[in-house]
């Protein structure tokens, strides 16, 4: 049930827009955007901007690597995973938590297929060598979180 709580709250801090919860307790007038049908069909939109993703959560696996070099290529794998999903359009999000309840990282991407999502995840080092196990949920989001890794780009230093 905790884990539960903990994805709804995730889920919320993600796309609070989505929440009626999160809005504003008093209440403004909707603010007037332009809309961009184009941009909204590159992100795989529909017509609210929504779309379907697997959200993966990353939790501590059965078999914990001990530090050298070996966990070093290892986690270098992971990162380069991470990397090629993303350049590939098939990662939306992807970042570390805080180890919580084995709770160690997690992935948004994007496909609203439990079983497509599984292959693309099976290839990461850190659930090859058992350091990480994955567990998987549909999730309905912002269509713009196919824009973060371009922004990301354009932000972080080179």
């Amino acid at each position: 049930m905790r884990q539960l709580a903990q994805l709804a709250l995730l889920a919320a801090l993600i796309t609070p827009w989505a929440a009626p919860w999160a809005q504003q307790a008093t209440p403004a007038a909707p603010l007037k955007q332009a809309e961009d049908p184009e941009l909204a069909s590159s992100l795989g939109g529909n017509d609210d901007g929504m779309r379907s993703y697997v959200l993966v959560l990353l939790k501590t696996g059965p078999k914990k690597m001990e530090a050298g070099p070996e966990r070093t290529r290892m986690f270098e794998g992971h990162f380069a995973n991470i990397n090629k999903l993303a350049s590939e359009k098939k990662l939306a999000l992807a970042g570390p938590l805080d180890g919580v309840n084995n709770m160690r990282g997690l992935f948004v991407l994007a496909t609203s297929d439990i079983e497509e999502a599984k292959k693309y995840v099976a290839a990461d080092p850190v659930i090859i060598h058992g350091e990480m196990v994955a567990e998987y949920h549909k999730f309905y989001g912002s269509a713009g979180l196919m824009a973060v890794n371009d922004i990301h780009n354009k932000i972080r230093k080179k």
